[in-house]
């Protein structure tokens, strides 16, 4: 017999694959004519995520996060649980992803995330990309589609927060028309879109 955590999970992960369901999939080539996949997260994407995790470089995790989080911390359970089983009414997460041509394996190569803001028509928004798919405008992509979803979901404003050393994501956001101002930590840059 099962507990009711465990049922009340097994719910909510059948309720959130529905709801993502929803939204729908798609694919997407690469500037380089890789086909790769766009979709929503699944609950069942922790072990894909751990790994995802697992082949990001210190710079990388540096610039997405502000600071040098290990391995361990970025995959704990309990951190990877709320990110597949993200609640769509509040907050997106798309993931990137292709199938590995030697296992038939899927992988995840980018991370993008819309978190809509409490008691307001905000969102906040960021991307992670995995080394070897920078530059390749797989980053760019999934953020034109968390803009659409953010005006669908009527969205007034989005932000983005990014340390001053991350050049390549303060242009591809310009590109974007979002505006840049320097924020309170004189490390970081804000970015905002007004929709």
């Amino acid at each position: 017999m099962q507990d009711s955590e465990t049922l009340q999970m097994g719910n909510l992960a059948n309720t959130v694959s529905q709801l993502n369901s929803s939204q729908g999939s798609s694919q997407w080539s690469m500037k380089d004519g890789t086909q790769v996949f766009i979709r929503p997260i699944h609950p069942d994407d922790e072990p894909l995520m751990v790994k995802f995790h697992s082949l990001l470089s210190n710079r990388t995790v540096y610039l997405r996060y502000f600071c040098s989080l290990s391995l361990a911390t970025r995959t704990a359970h309990e951190r990877l649980v709320r990110i597949c089983f993200a609640d769509p009414e509040r907050e997106t997460v798309l993931v990137a992803s292709e199938m590995d041509a030697g296992t038939g394996d899927e992988r995840i190569l980018a991370v993008g995330r819309l978190n809509k803001l409490p008691n307001t028509n905000e969102a906040e928004m960021a991307v992670l990309v995995s080394d070897k798919y920078q530059g390749c405008g797989l980053g760019t992509e999934l953020l034109r589609r968390l803009i659409q979803l953010a005006g669908e979901r009527k969205v007034d404003q989005i932000t983005a927060e990014m340390l001053r050393d991350n050049i390549v994501m303060q242009s591809v956001l310009k590109k974007l028309g979002f505006r840049l101002r320097l924020f309170n930590d004189p490390r970081s840059v804000r970015a905002a879109l007004r929709l």
